[in-house]
């Protein structure tokens, strides 16, 4: 069920434009900006993914913190490393891109990549498990999916090892999760 919800998701995202994450900006500082002080972790967009960088550059401006993953060996969480605008970028595992060194930090506030999801906050990600790890290592941390609208879904398949995101952030709008 989980391979055919992500064939369905890359099949709506594959139109979108990801200039759309302006909006998603727009909508998460208006209705649910990170406390002040915290730590923000984020993602570099792949593909077609929506793009959430205004927003980083956004929060970075306001003074938070910013740090993006760097992806381990399979089966392990993600570690945080602090960005800060114009820094380089490293290629990374699958694609992404990570800073190459830097401080290590624990966020309070996470931006979550995902292909699909559902209003009980369930995420449908790419299938390594990595932030399902990860949120489990960081109790009282915030997580908040990020995507386009087009990408929720009645109800997204998942197992005890999943995690409830706290809201979901599109270009329509921020979803709290109750």
């Amino acid at each position: 069920m989980k391979a055919e919800a992500r064939r369905l998701a890359l099949v709506r995202r594959e139109g979108c434009d990801p200039a759309l994450g302006a909006r998603l900006a727009a909508h998460v500082l208006a209705e649910m900006p990170p406390p002040p002080g915290a730590v923000v972790a984020g993602f570099w967009p792949m593909g077609r993914e929506i793009d959430i960088r205004p927003l980083l550059l956004a929060l970075a401006e306001r003074g938070h913190p910013i740090a993006l993953p760097v992806t381990p060996k399979r089966g392990l969480p993600l570690l945080f490393r602090r960005w800060r605008p114009g820094e380089e970028l490293a290629r990374g595992p699958m694609g992404t891109r990570q800073p190459a060194a830097g401080e290590e930090l624990r966020p309070d506030w996470l931006l979550v990549p995902l292909l699909a999801f559902d209003r009980a906050g369930r995420r449908l990600g790419y299938g390594g498990g990595y932030y399902d790890r990860t949120l489990a290592t960081l109790p009282g941390a915030a997580a908040i999916g990020c995507a386009y609208a087009c990408q929720e879904l009645p109800e997204v398949p998942a197992g005890p090892e999943d995690w409830i995101l706290h809201a979901i952030a599109t270009e329509a709008g921020v979803i709290r999760v109750p």
